[in-house]
């Protein structure tokens, strides 16, 4: 491919779509997901990139509810999905779960999404950044660690709750990363003391 180019952003989550971004695509978006499935499908396309000689950044959907406690963020993801349009949210579930099947394997991105996750039509109240400032951080410094580059994050109401973000989260996600370098770097220091 030409250099410098422009950067590929593509996203998917089928074999096929993990198969491409794996050999010519820069960033891959994918669904919102829990850690754990998340870092399947990372650790599967830089397994893959790496035999290519290639490297990609991950960025990952998520919907953000950040309150003073838990249960005030519950109660708005709940009212949320009360207040979904239920035939509308249906019907998408209906014409993406439909389209996934021309995929290999027979499903997409949507494929195990819940009609509560369709609510936020990429998946985004999956990937769990639902709670107090310091559950959201902590969640986030977890995606952080197992590969993720970019969090592309929705909220309901955009000029306060992006505010609250940038005041109560991301100090904390700051905090958080100064915290796991620090300890990285004190184990860094036994392991090479105990070496000598």
């Amino acid at each position: 491919m030409q250099k410098p180019h422009p950067e590929i952003f593509q996203g998917g989550s089928s074999r096929a779509a993990r198969d491409n971004a794996a050999s010519v695509s820069d960033w891959y978006f994918t669904n919102g997901n829990t850690v754990e499935n998340l870092k399947t499908q990372i650790d599967d396309i830089q397994a893959k990139a790496a035999q290519n000689g290639h490297k990609v950044r991950i960025g990952v959907n998520a919907f953000v509810i950040a309150r003073d406690t838990e249960e005030e963020a519950q109660a708005v993801l709940d009212d949320i999905i009360k207040h979904a349009h239920v035939e509308a949210v249906h019907a998408f579930g209906d014409a993406v779960k439909q389209a996934g099947q021309a995929s290999p394997e027979g499903e997409g991105n949507w494929a195990k999404s819940t009609f509560e996750d369709l609510v936020q039509y990429n998946d985004g109240f999956r990937t769990n950044l639902i709670g107090t400032p310091q559950q959201v951080a902590e969640r986030i410094v977890a995606l952080k660690a197992i590969g993720v580059d970019l969090v592309l994050a929705g909220f309901l109401h955009f000029i306060e709750e992006v505010e609250y973000f940038g005041q109560k989260v991301l100090p904390l996600v700051r905090k958080l990363e100064e915290e796991g370098s620090a300890r990285a770097a004190k184990t860094t220091d036994k392991s090479v003391e105990a070496v000598a």
